[in-house]
């Protein structure tokens, strides 16, 4: 019978056994809570026996065992490793041939035995003071030289084709590591400057200065390498003298060469991986992994711009081949001439290596570029194109004083010649006795030929602005002239007359320094566009990439968009030439203007007025802005394209 309420509540609170919960978080985790008496009314009137255990182990705790008892095997096996080889050493040079055949002779001889000196342990050397010096003044160096090349790379404004560099590079930038969807030009610079691009745009964001700033870097590298190249294993004042020789030579461009030198890529960049694969087989012994890696910059510098078969290739494969015959008839065998021999299939397999890297790249839907003739120049053409070589001969060397004022700016081109003289002396002399020479003099000598020639008997040769094509000829020629002329100009006491030279032109980069920075090349169309809320258009190749990098500010990207057209049979259609097809795609943009120049550079193939009518009909509104003409439509107009 069950007592009353009343009763029930004045009833003595017994022990009431039953199975605890075991709680494996919180505070009483792993702590033993001691039975304990609780009030009447807290657990209706019953005491209650809690018990704790200790909760398992966690998969955490396991797992930090485990990992302690691998490091603790491979430990003990690494001591044991350690013992075997010390005892090995002990074994093999230590003298244990005791006197005598017996036992007794063997323990009396113990204490002859000559004691065991242990290896010292090797050190890592700290750098020497000239070690440090001379990294201090390498670093000076290239921070001066990079500041005077910016200020005068910013001098000339940024064209289309450095602002068609510059969008790759922000492309590659936000994750298009393949530029997928791109139709590049004849060169892609891929594996050299678009790098240089996107850590500056990760730093500076996208903007038309993005192009001098690599360009500065670029012609800095360039001069480092050359001097660096020049100064080979000499020391003291013979190395400083071929290193300031070949840095001087190079170190004033013209005002009218900064467009080839220090604005675009146009193949000056391509020139710094040849010559680290030259510094490297001059100063590197002669083991077999230096022709690999050799091979891999070749490679690389191959992928971006496929001039290195006439500055890098081509030399190193005739100069391999040259020393691997001449060692070989003097008696060294084959053996002793495979070193050369394998510099010459590393150019080789150079080739193959950036073959076969282009094609993986398109496979997985990469990059495309304009295939690139090879043809030879006919007898007509062989005089204009000596000419061109000749006049680009003056203008990469800074001494193009055709067509100028007489004065200070003449006299100093005409200063520029002796750096032309040098090298001529220096090619010279290094072709009488090139056979007995080392090896970075052959290559830099071969080098220069065979750009010229690749030039001179080529179909690339159209006008002054191609002297691109043979632009390594000055880094190649100043370093060669540095190795040398250094020693005989010191036998002959003409330092002070070559510090006179250098001192002439250094004033002669301060005249261009003098001049303010130039305004972007369409500044006025891109502050008018931007005021009047024209956003996604269409113009010609000169005026549409560098228009949208010009309207750049930073991380927040292009504010005024222009894509490239091409007038072909009277009409207008997307152009092929740095570009990508997705732009002109009327589901995702919408252009409803069309901008015009008339006077810009290749008009034969800009957008015309009359072409502008027959491919989108009458627009709303004409603007006239006088070097250019911007037609606006209430439509999109990439609907009506091809």
């Amino acid at each position: 019978m069950t007592a009353p309420p009343s009763q029930r509540s004045k009833a003595k609170p017994r022990w009431v056994p039953s199975r605890p919960a075991v709680p494996k978080t919180g505070p009483l985790a792993g702590r033993i809570v001691r039975p304990a008496r609780l009030r009447s009314g807290q657990t209706g009137g019953e005491e209650q026996l809690v018990v704790v255990v200790p909760p398992e182990p966690s998969p955490k705790w396991d797992q930090r065992t485990r990992t302690s008892a691998r490091r603790a095997r491979f430990l003990l096996i690494l001591a044991v490793a350690l013992l075997g080889q010390w005892l090995r050493w002990l074994w093999f040079s230590v003298d244990w041939s005791f006197g005598g055949t017996g036992l007794l002779p063997k323990l009396q001889s113990l204490g002859r035995l000559r004691a065991i000196r242990l290896p010292r342990p090797r050190f890592a050397r700290l750098p020497s003071r000239g070690a440090i010096a001379a990294l201090v003044i390498w670093t000076v160096a290239g921070a001066a030289l990079f500041s005077l090349y910016l200020h005068m790379s910013r001098t000339v404004p940024v064209d289309s084709d450095g602002a068609s560099n510059a969008l790759q590079a922000w492309s590659m930038l936000h994750g298009n590591l393949l530029l997928r969807g791109w139709q590049l030009s004849d060169v892609s610079f891929y594996t050299t400057e678009l790098p240089e691009y996107m850590l500056i745009e990760a730093v500076r964001g996208l903007s038309a200065d993005v192009v001098h700033l690599a360009a500065a870097l670029t012609y800095t590298l360039l001069t480092l390498a050359a001097a660096m190249v020049a100064k080979g294993k000499a020391t003291g004042g013979t190395g400083a003298l071929r290193a300031c020789l070949a840095a001087g030579i190079m170190l004033a461009p013209q005002q009218e060469s900064l467009q080839v030198l220090l604005l675009s890529p146009d193949h000056v960049g391509s020139a710094v991986p040849v010559l680290l694969v030259w510094l490297l087989l001059d100063r590197a012994p002669r083991r077999w992994y230096v022709p690999c890696i050799g091979c891999l910059l070749l490679a690389d510098a191959l992928l971006a711009d496929n001039i290195v078969l006439l500055t890098g290739i081509g030399p190193l494969a005739a100069v391999g081949i040259i020393r691997g015959y001449r060692v070989a008839a003097d008696g060294g065998g084959r053996r002793a001439a495979a070193y050369e021999f394998s510099l010459a299939a590393a150019a080789g397999a150079a080739v193959g290596l950036a073959r076969l890297a282009a094609a993986v790249i398109t496979a997985h839907g990469g990059y495309t570029v304009w295939p690139v003739g090879h043809s030879l120049a006919s007898t007509g053409r062989l005089s204009l194109n000596l000419s061109l070589a000749a006049r680009g001969l003056l203008l990469l060397f800074g001494a193009n004083f055709f067509g100028q004022n007489l004065g200070v700016a003449a006299a100093l081109a005409i200063l520029h010649l002796i750096g032309i003289g040098l090298v001529c002396w220096a090619l010279c002399a290094a072709l009488r006795r090139l056979a007995s020479l080392d090896i970075a003099v052959q290559l830099l000598a071969v080098g220069i030929l065979v750009s010229l020639a690749g030039y001179a008997f080529g179909r690339v040769a159209v006008n002054l602005d191609s002297t691109r094509e043979f632009a390594a000829v000055l880094p190649l020629g100043a370093a060669l002239a540095g190795r040398m002329l250094a020693g005989r100009l010191a036998r002959a006491r003409l330092v002070p007359a070559v510090a006179l030279l250098l001192g002439c032109y250094l004033y002669a980069a301060g005249l261009v320094l003098a001049q303010p920075p130039a305004a972007p090349q369409n500044q006025q169309l891109t502050q008018w566009l931007a005021g009047h809320g024209l956003r996604y258009g269409l113009a010609g190749y000169w005026q549409a990439n560098s228009v949208t990098v010009d309207s750049s500010h930073g991380a927040a990207g292009p504010q005024v968009q222009l894509r490239s057209l091409l007038r072909a049979d009277g009409r207008l259609r997307p152009d092929t030439w740095e570009t990508r097809p997705s732009w002109y795609n009327p589901r995702q943009h919408q252009a409803n203007f069309v901008v015009l120049a008339p006077s810009s550079f290749g008009r034969w193939r800009a957008p015309s007025m009359n072409s502008a009518l027959d491919t989108f009909g009458q627009p709303a509104r004409i603007y006239d802005l006088g070097s250019y003409i911007v037609l606006v439509w209430d439509k999109n107009l990439l609907a009506s394209l091809p």
